[in-house]
C-alpha cells in the first residue's frame, strides 16, 4: 500500500518531502521501504532523501538507514514547548509526581496513536521506556484508552485490531473499556508493557471534549490493584484540575 497524494500546483516537491519525513517518522527507514510506502520512483525517493539529509531534516547511518535529523527534532521540541496544554498541565503533573513518587505522563491523540507530550520521572529508581515525543498504540496504553473513553465500539474495535494480532481478546478488552467509560478512568494492567501498570484519566476542554490524558505509572510491586483503586480519585482530581484551567466545567462533560 502506498501513500501517494495530490498536492497543489507548485508544491509537489515540498509535499513529497514532507510525506517522506512522515514516512521515516512512522518507521519506513530504508530506501526500499520508503519507495514501497510512498509510491515514488527509486531515483525520486533517493534524491529527496539526500536533499533532506543535506539540510539536516534527516540523517543517514552507515547502514543506509534514515532517521529524523537534528533540525526536525529541534522543531518538534519547539512545537511541544509551545503547546499551551503542556504549560498549563506541568505544575499539576509535578504535584502528582511529588505525591505519588511514580512516573506521570501527559499525552494526546495523534491519528491512531498516542503521543507523549510530557513526562515527570518517578522517584523509585525505575527506568520506563516512555519518552516525550514517543508514539504508542492507543488501544493498549492507559493514556491511549483514556483518550478513547467517549468513543464508540466500532472505533474501539478498529483501533484494537491495529494493536493486536487477531481479535481473540477483544471481548474482554471491550468489557473493561465499558467499565472504564462508566468510571471515567482507565487501568493499564500490564497491557502495554510487562511489569508496568498505570491509572489514566482524560482531560477535557471547555466544550467537554477529551483532548488529552494523564497517567500515573509504576512497576507492579508499587502499583497493586488496591493502590490503583486508592489512587484513581487522585488522578481523576488532577485531570479535572487541568481541565478546569482549560475552561471545562463538570456539567459540560461530553456524552458520546
Amino acid at each position: 500500500m502506498t501513500e501517494m497524494q495530490e498536492w497543489p500546483d507548485g508544491t509537489q516537491t515540498l509535499g513529497r518531502g514532507l510525506s517522506l519525513l512522515q514516512a521515516v517518522g512512522k518507521g519506513y527507514r530504508n530506501l526500499s521501504a520508503l519507495v514501497a510506502h510512498l509510491g515514488y520512483t527509486r531515483s525520486t525517493t533517493q534524491r529527496l532523501a539526500a536533499a533532506l539529509v543535506q539540510a539536516g531534516w534527516l540523517r543517514q547511518t552507515p547502514e543506509d538507514t534514515y532517521l529524523l535529523g537534528a533540525r526536525f527534532l529541534e522543531l518538534a521540541q519547539k512545537a511541544l514547548d509551545d503547546n499551551p496544554l503542556t504549560e498549563l498541565a506541568r505544575p499539576v503533573l509535578l504535584e502528582l509526581g511529588e505525591a505519588t513518587l511514580d512516573t506521570v505522563h501527559l499525552a494526546i491523540r495523534a491519528h491512531d496513536e498516542v503521543l507523549y507530550l510530557d513526562k515527570v520521572d518517578g522517584r523509585r529508581g525505575l527506568e520506563m521506556r516512555s519518552r516525550i515525543g514517543q508514539k504508542m498504540p492507543l488501544a493498549l496504553t492507559g493514556v491511549g484508552r483514556a483518550l478513547l473513553l467517549d468513543g464508540e465500539e466500532k472505533e474501539w474495535k478498529r483501533l484494537y485490531s491495529l494493536s493486536k494480532e487477531g481479535k481473540a481478546q477483544f471481548s474482554s478488552w471491550l468489557e473493561r473499556m465499558k467499565t472504564y467509560q462508566q468510571k471515567g478512568y482507565v487501568f493499564d494492567l500490564e497491557d502495554n508493557e510487562i511489569g508496568i501498570c498505570c491509572i489514566a484519566a482524560p482531560l477535557r476542554d471547555k466544550q467537554g471534549q477529551i483532548i488529552a490524558a494523564i497517567s500515573v505509572a509504576s512497576a507492579t510491586p508499587y502499583l497493586s490493584k488496591e493502590r490503583m483503586e486508592d489512587l484513581a480519585p487522585v488522578v481523576v482530581h488532577a485531570a479535572e484540575t487541568i481541565s478546569k484551567k482549560m475552561g471545562w466545567r463538570e456539567t459540560e462533560r461530553h456524552v458520546a
